[in-house]
């Protein structure tokens, strides 16, 4: 498995959006993602740091795996 870096919500937002998600609503520290073609939702806590844990399951729902998400941060 590869290493996770610690990244904050706003940073996974951000690879998401240049990973084709599309930001759809916010209520209170959650953004819910959207991708055209896709029944999954992502839901992303605007944390400081987020757990590894949870950005594994987000990545995870997602469909894409650790490296290809890596790929879109920066």
């Amino acid at each position: 498995m590869a290493r996770l870096p610690v990244l904050s919500g706003a940073e996974v937002v951000t690879a998401f959006e240049r990973a084709g998600w599309r930001r759809d609503r916010q209520r209170g520290s959650h953004v819910v993602m959207l991708k055209e073609g896709s029944i999954v939702s992502l839901s992303i806590p605007q944390h400081r740091e987020l757990a590894p844990g949870t950005l594994r399951a987000l990545i995870r729902a997602s469909g894409m795996t650790v490296e290809g998400f890596l790929s879109f941060v920066r």
